[in-house]
């Protein structure tokens, strides 16, 4: 299948080190993605390669950078996208993910199972958002969108 992603990388020169949590989430991403995914290029007049694709997401200047190579490492796409239309979800999605490992430690499960509701809420306007920015560029399902955006939380957070 060529509409999916064979290798991520993730390029965090220069950003604080992740709390061993978000390192886990990050770890877990990235396998879950690599198990199973769909990410699609459109059809470009200048691109002469097709999928499957690696990605390396990384933060310059303030901005998100998808930058796609085919499997053989040709260069496929850039695209450079703000943070600003993640920033606050990537916040609630902090927040609510701080009070859901916290809970783990000290809440019955009645209470985890609330919290982790609502975390997968705010996830899933995350990768909603994510779609949305990548509408033109990139086309992946929900899942995908959901890891991807995980990983964008790893960077925004540092790391």
């Amino acid at each position: 299948m060529t509409d999916r992603l064979v290798a991520i990388e993730i390029d965090d020169t220069g950003l604080p080190a992740p709390t061993p949590e978000m390192a886990q989430e990050r770890r877990v991403a990235i396998v879950d993605l690599l198990e199973e995914n769909r990410f699609a290029l459109p059809p470009h007049p200048d691109r002469g390669t097709t999928g499957p694709w690696r990605l390396n997401l990384s933060v310059r200047e303030r901005r998100l950078v998808f930058a796609v190579t085919a499997e053989s490492g040709e260069p496929a796409g850039e695209f450079h996208m703000s943070m600003g239309p993640f920033r606050q979800v990537v916040k609630d999605y902090s927040q609510i993910c701080q009070s859901y490992y916290d809970a783990v430690r000290t809440l019955p499960p009645s209470q985890i199972e609330t919290i982790d509701m609502a975390r997968r809420g705010i996830h899933n306007e995350g990768a909603r958002v994510l779609q949305e920015r990548l509408a033109g560029k990139a086309e992946l399902d929900q899942d995908t969108a959901r890891r991807l955006f995980t990983l964008i939380c790893v960077l925004q957070l540092g790391g």
